[in-house]
């Protein structure tokens, strides 16, 4: 249920194990889903060319997740995984674009370090979970329609946790992703969320189904609600200063949500330090073989030149 390591991000001496963990989200699934995760966006990019566009395309009306209805969390609780699904369709849908659709949050724990089989294949450890986000079968209300996400949380102090950015040369687990997104909270971190800057348009996520995305600059709200769960306020209080920022999935041409009808993003949220990526034996060979085989040509050919049988002219020397 823990493990007892250091002081991690409100847990006292006891950072939380993977059931553990998983029941905390679960305890409060709606205060935190429909404040942390507000809205889902919805723009029309028929007549915009510009990837990094703010914002994408005309927007339409955006769904607010408190006026979701949501499942019973306990039909899909998996203890096998340690998963579990809130899948949810507006109260009000006078479009009837939920009529065959849905948007769930997929919650899994670990019970101990390793990747997903599906990517982005993001680093977990034991103090992690990852939530899925799944557009699944929703009308869409234009013809090249992009979706996003408000997303607020708590901030640190006054000041809003720091967002970064990691490069890396290393992109076996995510195809053509060179790119890793965290929050930090603390310059020793005690808590992180990590994505990678991709989504999927296809259920078996892959580099024909990639999908950029963009996401805006962290700033402070204007008094945004804390969460009614009585867990959120034992271990955040009751006097908290919210951050936001948005996130939006796809670009008007290439590969998007009208394909399918599907629409998949997730991260990892943690306490502690982030873990960190190593490169991968793959790439670790190419560099040896790229970086090496000039070296050992180089000195084969000097062995060669000293080693090597010589020649002796037959023309004697005039004295």
């Amino acid at each position: 249920m823990c493990s007892c390591e250091e002081p991690r991000w409100g847990w006292g001496h006891c950072a939380p194990g993977p059931i553990l963990l998983l029941g905390l989200l679960l305890a409060a699934p709606f205060g935190l889903l429909g404040e942390e995760t507000r809205q889902l966006f919805e723009f029309d990019s028929t007549n915009t060319s510009d990837v990094a566009a703010e914002p994408p395309g005309k927007p339409y009306p955006p769904y607010s997740l408190a006026e979701f209805s949501w499942n019973n969390i306990t039909d899909s609780l998996d203890p096998a995984t340690l998963s579990a699904t809130f899948r949810g369709h507006p109260n009000q849908d006078p479009t009837r674009a939920f009529a065959n659709g849905s948007l769930a949050f997929r919650v899994q724990a670990f019970s101990r370090s390793g990747r997903p089989a599906q990517p982005p294949r993001l680093l977990h450890t034991m103090d992690t979970c990852q939530l899925e986000v799944a557009l699944v079968g929703a009308s869409p209300r234009g013809n090249r329609s992009l979706f996003g996400l408000e997303v607020a949380t708590l901030g640190q102090g006054p000041d809003c946790p720091s967002m970064q950015e990691q490069h890396s040369i290393d992109d076996e687990y995510a195809p053509a992703v060179f790119q890793l997104d965290q929050l930090l909270w603390g310059s020793l971190p005690s808590g992180f969320v990590q994505w990678r800057p991709v989504a999927f348009s296809q259920k078996q996520g892959g580099r024909e189904s990639a999908l950029p995305c963009q996401a805006s600059p962290l700033h402070p709200t204007l008094a945004y609600p804390l969460p009614q769960s009585p867990i959120v306020r034992a271990f955040f209080g009751s006097h908290n200063n919210f951050c936001a920022f948005n996130l939006t999935f796809g670009a008007s041409t290439g590969p998007g949500y009208w394909d399918q009808h599907y629409l998949s993003w997730s991260m990892l949220l943690g306490v502690g330090t982030p873990p960190v990526d190593a490169l991968s034996p793959l790439v670790l060979g190419i560099m040896a073989v790229a970086l090496g085989a000039p070296g050992f040509m180089l000195l084969a050919g000097g062995l060669f030149l000293l080693l090597g049988p010589k020649r002796y002219s037959e023309y004697q020397p005039i004295n």
